[in-house]
């Protein structure tokens, strides 16, 4: 009996001890966000325990933060749960010798990238091939976007059958290479304000200059059919409609091994494509609006604060979530999905992609998340595993701020580092 007493006494203590030391590790998080440095800026955080379902922090988590490259967390949700094991490249109906198709939104023809060409293989196969454009119903450029980043590497157009990631590239080295070569002619080799003129592909470019450059080019029908054809070494003709038949589908590389690079390198045209396919695997219309509304009326029907969610990408300054709505989306993802793949789609603190320099462990990774950047904004939302093996799921969004952006990832490392080493 003593024996059972005095074990009870001791769990209580343990307990007791706990209790005490989140509430520490809680004060002190909460009174690091705010200092003075915070005083001029708008701050939401939201820092939870899908485990013990406890609320460690919140500060103005329920209030609309524009969200930037954070939005890519909705979109990633998104497909995870709507696209397949691997990509949808192309819709089609054959009939003989002749194949009838319309694309799906698929970004990997040809990208720089991924340099895939399933879908040339398979239309290599056909001796006549028509192609149908009429099922996009998506502007090239989301609502917001910067109209005078129309050459900017980052913004290229949105399509329903997107070649070479939509872009121009030209590596420069000892050589040089242009792809695609269909614009070969239509560079002119000077310094311009702009690397494209405006409303048509002429393109401007320092060819002395040894460095590689990527320049969205405008898409049109005409385009697509100039370089589905040169690809092909065919003619391949424009239709007005597709029959009206039961459609096939070709599919292409591992669906996740585009949303990694999408997390990874923060790609904004690989997120607006996935949306567009997530369209294209729910109905033929190529509508990235379907997609979301689909996700949002369905898998996120309980999110207490409804987004304002107007790309896939986060390019737009219209978008708007709250720090508890990311949460809440990464908690389904961490319910839904493997630690394993999670972690492996995330940008990992210190090792890759966008926080390769910030957020490091000490023998491995102990935060994965998704930064967002916009001028005056800088959100991170994510994982965090700590000492005691415990996870986290944060989003800390910073909007409006003037000071540098650098100055806020040094602050904010401290408090993920002390969440790591105590809670």
């Amino acid at each position: 009996m003593r024996r059972i007493l005095f074990l009870l006494l001791i769990i209580n203590l343990l307990q007791s001890c706990s209790a005490s030391k989140i509430k520490k590790i809680r004060k002190e998080t909460q009174q690091a966000f705010m200092e003075p440095f915070y005083d001029n800026q708008f701050l939401g955080v939201f820092i939870y325990d899908p485990t013990s379902n406890d609320t460690l922090v919140k500060y103005n988590s329920e209030k609309f933060f524009t969200p930037a490259s954070t939005t890519k967390i909705a979109t990633l949700y998104t497909a995870l749960n709507v696209l397949p094991k691997n990509i949808p490249s192309l819709k089609y109906h054959t009939t003989g010798d002749t194949v009838y198709i319309e694309g799906t939104g698929d970004p990997s023809l040809l990208h720089p990238y991924f340099k895939d060409s399933t879908a040339l293989h398979f239309l290599k196969g056909y001796k006549h091939i028509k192609l149908n454009l009429h099922n996009f119903e998506t502007t090239a450029y989301g609502p917001g976007w910067a109209w005078e980043d129309y050459d900017a590497y980052y913004q290229p157009e949105r399509s329903s059958l997107p070649m070479y990631g939509n872009v121009l590239s030209v590596y420069k080295n000892d050589s040089i290479t242009i792809t695609p070569s269909f614009f070969k002619n239509d560079i002119k080799p000077m310094v311009a304000p702009k690397a494209r003129s405006q409303h048509q592909n002429i393109f401007y470019n320092n060819l002395h200059k040894k460095d590689t450059t990527v320049t969205p080019f405008i898409v049109d029908d005409t385009l697509v059919k100039s370089l589905l054809d040169t690809a092909l070494n065919k003619n391949v003709e424009l239709i007005s409609k597709f029959p009206k038949v039961n459609k096939q589908t070709v599919y292409s590389i591992p669906t996740d091994s585009i949303l990694k690079r999408m997390m990874a390198v923060s790609d904004n045209f690989l997120a607006e494509q996935l949306l567009i396919l997530c369209s294209a695997t729910l109905s033929d219309t190529l509508n990235l609006k379907n997609a979301q509304r689909y996700i949002l009326e369905q898998n996120l029907a309980d999110l207490k604060h409804q987004p304002r969610w107007v790309d896939g990408s986060g390019l737009s300054r219209y978008n708007l979530f709250t720090p508890e709505s990311l949460v809440h989306i990464l908690k389904k993802i961490y319910m839904e999905q493997s630690q394993e793949r999670i972690f492996d789609l995330f940008p990992a603190g210190g090792v890759s992609g966008t926080l390769t320099n910030w957020y490091g462990g000490i023998n491995e990774p102990y935060l994965y998340a998704k930064s967002g950047s916009l001028g005056n904004v800088y959100c991170l939302s994510g994982y965090l595993r700590t000492k005691s093996g415990k996870t986290l799921i944060f989003s800390i969004m910073n909007n409006h701020y003037k000071q540098p952006t650098e100055e806020l990832k040094k602050r904010m490392q401290l408090v993920f580092e002390n969440l790591r080493d105590h809670y």
